[in-house]
């Protein structure tokens, strides 16, 4: 029997990233990480660059808002995050870990539901640091140990462990 583990990651993971995870489960025979890889809206991609504008520089384009093709940019963010989705299970497998992944909409939500379908073990949540989203407690972390019954671990995307220590995050029980 196989120990299932679902894996819910921001961007693809480097071979560091992945020896890592798969070192947390020396001596457990047979891990299985299932990866869950959030496919990012074309539209929220569109809203968060304008946001980084300058009010002169948002109205000029505005106007060129118009001429953005919707499906273009989807069809790019899918491609994005395929290629980040195969790169982590490559990784993975050159760590001697088995993988399987898949693109999801909602991260939270499919990881529950990834959970329940393969009986999972355990969740890792990698990510970039979120301060203010941690602060408040609406990060992907907080919001899957309120709905798992299954010990969750969060950790940041390319730093080690000794770079994240004291961080007050880690693993919590069920």
């Amino acid at each position: 029997m196989s120990y299932d583990v679902v894996l819910l990651v921001e961007q693809a993971l480097t071979l560091d990233d992945a020896t890592r995870v798969h070192g947390l489960h020396e001596g457990v025979e047979d891990p299985v990480y299932h990866v869950l890889l959030p496919l990012e809206d074309a539209a929220a991609r569109i809203e968060s660059a304008m946001g980084t504008l300058s009010a002169a520089e948002y109205l000029g384009s505005a106007m060129m808002m118009n001429e953005i093709d919707l499906d273009a940019v989807r069809e790019e963010a899918k491609d994005e995050a395929e290629k980040a989705l195969a790169q982590t299970l490559q990784v993975l497998k050159t760590s001697g870990a088995s993988a399987h992944g898949e693109l999801v909409q909602d991260p939270v939500k499919a990881l529950r539901a990834k959970v329940a379908a393969v009986d999972g073990r355990e969740a890792i949540i990698m990510t970039r640091p979120h301060v203010v989203a941690e602060f408040f407690h609406v990060d992907w972390t907080h919001q899957a140990r309120r709905h798992l019954d299954v010990p969750v671990l969060h950790l940041i995307e390319h730093e080690n462990f000794d770079e994240q220590a004291g961080e007050g995050e880690g693993i919590t029980g069920m």
